[in-house]
């Protein structure tokens, strides 16, 4: 229960925006953008091979970072804490129905995704430096024709994002579970991942994306293989526990054991939030990053973003079954220590083993948003900006180091909601800009030995 007035206040229009409009808007434009390219989505997951020779083509030549490397760099701020962590208080507040909605809200959100990169790779600008500048500061000023509005709408986005860039709800989380995991005072925790934070986050892109692609492929396949086998443990519940999810979402949970119990509005508000905080859907952050890319083709790289959404969106399925295949749901455990919980019954050593895999979860996604909003700065301000951002991101780390786990999440949520709506709503006036149409969903053609797909 809330006891802190502010917070209590500010939930409460989490709760509502979430409820209402937040799903309203991502499930719409999703819908939309789903109808209009004929289920694009599925055609692009169908055929991961052809993506990646299409991607590697349209590279060829180009200038800039990796295409590869720039979709890890995306992914280490997507895969994170919030797929092992918050995304478990969905289903603690919620109960099983939240993960349906955050099904619905990753499949239609993945075009949302796939409209933002391709409008920040169609609009982006050259760094002067081998690199680009892409995202939604750029083509927001597209979309609004006025010279003022365009300036101002691009300037609201880019300091909403300096803001949110600065990850503090990760942050508490993992200085948190480090402090309880090695036995050194709080202070030296806290200034030792403070510093590696800034380190790999004030390096640009480029760190980020060789960081990302050396720690986010291991880090994935070791959850996914750990998830798999406690799933695998209890794959006689499984059948009964995906009815339970579909069947909630519509119709809410009673209260039982621990578990207050929901109703389907929270399951809906919760699986939502939770599915565009962890995929990052609409906030622009992946624009940012993936223009970075030498690929030339907007419609080629973009691609790769549905693939990471679809890759978010399974490690929250496997950390939610893991809870829910365990019954840990029902019981009165904070979200950062119930997939920890129910690795300890099936692995030893799961505290020291939780603590790197947390770290690197969380390091990943706060070095991420951590260089974009370094990146949004030094857009606003570009003498002066980089500077300043680095006074406010260690001011900023260390006073809300102490706060609250719930109430972090709550201000993050309630910041991400504002840039995603600035940001839908540039994409929504551009909408005629992006195009669906990409040779790598079209059939192999037949009689042609060594033609291209």
């Amino acid at each position: 229960m809330c006891t802190d007035p502010l917070f209590c206040f500010l939930g409460v229009i989490d709760s509502f925006y979430w409820s209402y409009i937040g799903f309203t808007v991502v499930v719409a434009i999703g819908i939309y953008f789903t109808i209009r390219s004929k289920f694009y989505q599925l055609k692009v997951l169908a055929h991961p091979i052809r993506t990646i020779k299409a991607v590697q083509k349209s590279s060829e030549g180009g200038d800039g970072i990796s295409p590869f490397r720039v979709y890890f760099a995306s992914v280490g701020g997507m895969v994170g804490l919030g797929n092992i962590v918050i995304v478990i208080t969905s289903v603690s507040m919620g109960g099983p129905g939240s993960l349906f909605w955050l099904w619905v809200a990753a499949f239609f959100g993945s075009l949302i995704k796939y409209a933002e990169i391709y409008l920040g790779m169609k609009f982006r600008i050259d760094d002067g430096h081998e690199g680009h500048h892409g995202g939604p500061m750029i083509y927001l000023q597209r979309a609004f024709k006025h010279k003022v509005i365009s300036r101002a709408v691009s300037s609201l986005y880019c300091f909403l994002l300096a803001i949110y860039g600065v990850e503090i709800s990760q942050f508490v989380v993992v200085s948190d579970v480090l402090t309880d995991a090695i036995p050194l005072p709080s202070y030296l925790i806290l200034g030792g991942l403070l510093a590696v934070t800034i380190y790999g986050g004030f390096g640009g892109i480029r760190r980020l994306a060789n960081i990302s692609t050396v720690l986010m492929p291991p880090f994935i396949v070791v959850y996914l293989i750990l998830c798999i086998y406690i799933i695998g443990l209890h794959i006689a519940d499984l059948p009964f526990i995906l009815l339970d999810v579909v069947r909630s979402a519509f119709t809410g949970h009673a209260a039982v054991g621990g578990f207050a119990g929901s109703s389907m509005m929270m399951a809906l508000q919760l699986g939502t939030q939770r599915a565009v905080y962890s995929g990052d859907l609409g906030i622009g952050y992946d624009s940012i990053i993936q223009s970075e890319s030498k690929a030339r083709d907007p419609g080629t790289q973009a691609c790769l973003s549905i693939f990471g959404v679809a890759t978010d969106a399974l490690i929250c399925t496997m950390s939610v079954l893991v809870v829910l295949v365990t019954g840990l749901w029902k019981i009165e455990i904070e979200a950062c220590h119930a997939v920890s919980h129910a690795f300890s019954q099936f692995f030893p050593h799961t505290d020291i083993f939780m603590a790197v895999l947390i770290f690197i979860a969380g390091y990943t996604t706060l070095i991420a948003y951590l260089a974009v909003g370094e990146k949004a700065a030094r857009w606003l301000f570009p003498k002066w900006g980089h500077r300043v951002y680095y006074a406010y991101a260690i001011l900023a780390f260390i006073a809300f180091s102490q706060l609250n786990q719930c109430h972090a999440i709550t201000v993050m949520s309630l910041s991400g909601g504002l840039i995603m709506l600035t940001n839908l709503t540039g994409i929504w006036k551009l909408r005629y800009e992006i195009s669906f149409e990409s040779k790598l969903v079209q059939p192999k053609p037949r009689g042609k030995v060594g033609s291209e797909s």
